[in-house]
């Protein structure tokens, strides 16, 4: 795989287009890393790009020091994304990733940037919906390790790998701090439609929690479901990646409008 690090590691394009017409840039879920979004390009409409956000803590990014709150993270993100938004781009992002993406948006229309043309988020409450469950940031070593084994996002030869665990718990922890120190500020709605993605057996998140992403856009809400828990993306990406690739050509026309 060729990939091509830009911004200090920040931006990781894993088919690079000079000549793409839109952006898609992708927000991993906590712990996970640009690769996640590796054969996206090859499912979706070669006329744009797939920009994956690569984290501290991961990839060519191991030694550098991890974020444990979400309003600096933001700040970097969009500091980092500035100098890509000369094209029209949509946002996805699952679990953490959907809040970071959600909050990178409105951190981009404080600040007079480019905002997406359409915003993607997967497998996590609307932003204003209070959490329900106690913080994960702060479980015990076990505990922890059962919650990860129970949301089955990690595969079980990780979970027993002793040394595998050290070198990703302290990444987990950060990323699970960010999400559950998160304390919203109310804002305008978006101008931008609002795609949600959940899986059916994703119990972590409630149906009317997900619809209730129509707060925060003045333009289209829908909500889609498909077969799977929490990491749906990964067990059933076919169906996902379909639903992407009919709307991001639309991204131009759509970029039009809101220009």
């Amino acid at each position: 795989m060729h990939q091509v690090l830009v911004g200090k590691g920040w931006v990781v394009k894993p088919r690079p287009n000079p000549e793409a017409a839109w952006r898609l840039f992708c927000f991993p879920y906590a712990g996970g890393g640009a690769q996640i979004f590796r054969r996206w390009p090859h499912q979706l409409p070669a006329t744009g790009e797939v920009c994956a956000i690569e984290l501290p803590g991961r990839g060519t990014r191991l030694q550098e020091p991890l974020f444990t709150q979400l309003p600096p993270l933001v700040e970097a993100v969009a500091q980092q994304l500035a100098k890509h938004l000369e094209k029209p781009f949509a946002f996805f992002g699952h679990s953490l990733g959907a809040l970071l993406s959600f909050e990178t948006a409105r951190y981009c229309r404080r600040q007079h940037l480019p905002g997406p043309v359409h915003l993607f988020v997967s497998g996590r409450r609307a932003p204003h919906i209070p959490p329900d469950e106690p913080p994960l940031y702060t479980l015990p070593e076990p505990a922890l390790i059962n919650e990860l084994r129970r949301l089955n996002g990690t595969p079980k030869e990780v979970l027993e790998h002793a040394e595998l665990m050290q070198l990703m718990l302290p990444i987990l922890r950060a990323d699970f701090a960010v999400c559950d120190t998160y304390q919203y500020t109310p804002e305008p709605p978006l101008n931008c439609p609002i795609t949600v993605f959940s899986g059916l057996q994703d119990a972590s998140v409630r149906a009317d929690h997900l619809e209730a992403w129509q707060a925060q856009t003045h333009a289209t809400c829908s909500v889609h479901l498909f077969p799977g828990d929490h990491f749906f993306l990964h067990t059933t990406p076919s169906l996902l990646l379909q639903t992407l690739a009919r709307e991001l050509p639309q991204l131009q026309n759509r970029y039009s409008v809101l220009n």
